[in-house]
């Protein structure tokens, strides 16, 4: 017998929340009231055992990726491996980096082959599975840091736009850094390809060695860590406008590297209150006032 997960509507009736273990989404959808009950009851069914799913080769799942080869069994695990794999060759990676991306879209696939839709997203903690008819519109909200709930800028995703995944990530965020970004945001076409790029992009914005930089190894701090021994970043001091613009640039060239071989759409980088952004010149985008959390209606948080 499966476990069975948390599933409720949250309190503005329009939105449902599904979480087990560390799992824990939020799902909107937009169409017909049948419809959208349909695509509610299908999220909640196939989220339920995904976990359990993920768990069995939880093993394979840390260990590096082979960019040739998968044994995965999982749909889901596949769809991780599938990923991350175009950044094995240059890169230490596992299929763990795009986890988040992967449950997400799995979720919303399940939502769309139950119902017609308008609009619909799965947030995954930050990373989001988007779907737009046409015509329809989805608004993020880029955030200095995951940890904090003031925005910077709103960006609006059309239709007709590629995007239908976003992904932040940095050293704030759930997951260990290997870099000092304060956070990474990256359009791709899916949620896991923003996932993985966004680990990558992420590991890139550093300042090797400098003194600001306190580092441990992620095993020390999580003895199952997939990242083992690597030195992960557990707090940056100040840092001068020329150190701050170094470690950016290096994330910037890694993100147009990345934008070059089609496997991002833009990003958004940013690093003790300075932000650089690459590609995304198809997508609206406004500055916003200091607001917070209910403040900002109708804008994805990420």
């Amino acid at each position: 017998m499966k476990r069975l997960p948390q599933i409720a509507l949250l309190p503005d009736g329009k939105r449902l929340h599904l979480q087990d273990g560390p799992i824990d989404l939020v799902i909107e959808a937009k169409g017909r009231d049948a419809d959208v009950r349909a695509a509610y009851q299908a999220a909640a069914h196939r989220f339920t055992g995904l976990l359990d799913e993920l768990c069995a080769e939880l093993t394979e799942l840390r260990q590096p990726v082979d960019p040739v080869r998968c044994a995965l069994k999982g749909v889901v695990a596949r769809r991780m491996h599938a990923a991350v794999a175009p950044f094995a060759a240059d890169h230490f990676i596992t299929p763990m980096a795009a986890v988040a991306g992967s449950v997400a879209e799995e979720i919303l696939g399940a939502m769309l082959s139950a119902a017609r839709l308008d609009r619909a997203y799965v947030n995954n903690g930050g990373d989001i599975a988007l779907y737009l008819a046409d015509g329809e519109q989805f608004t993020v909200g880029l955030m200095d840091r995951p940890d904090r709930q003031g925005l910077l800028r709103a960006m609006t995703i059309d239709a007709d736009d590629p995007v239908r995944g976003v992904a932040t990530s940095g050293r704030h965020g759930r997951s260990f850094s290997l870099g000092i970004a304060d956070a990474v945001t990256v359009l791709a076409k899916t949620a896991s390809q923003a996932d993985a790029a966004a680990t990558i992009i992420a590991n890139a914005v550093d300042l090797p060695g400098h003194p600001a930089v306190v580092r441990c190894p992620a095993n020390e701090l999580q003895p199952d860590s997939d990242l083992g021994s690597r030195l992960v970043t557990r707090d940056v001091g100040p840092l001068g406008e020329n150190e701050i613009e170094t470690a950016l640039r290096a994330g910037a060239r890694q993100a147009q590297q990345l934008l070059a071989a089609g496997l991002i759409e833009g990003a958004a980088l940013r690093l003790e209150g300075e932000t650089v952004g690459v590609g995304t010149t198809g997508i609206a985008t406004r500055a916003l006032p200091a607001l917070h959390g209910s403040a900002i209606q109708d804008t994805m948080h990420v």
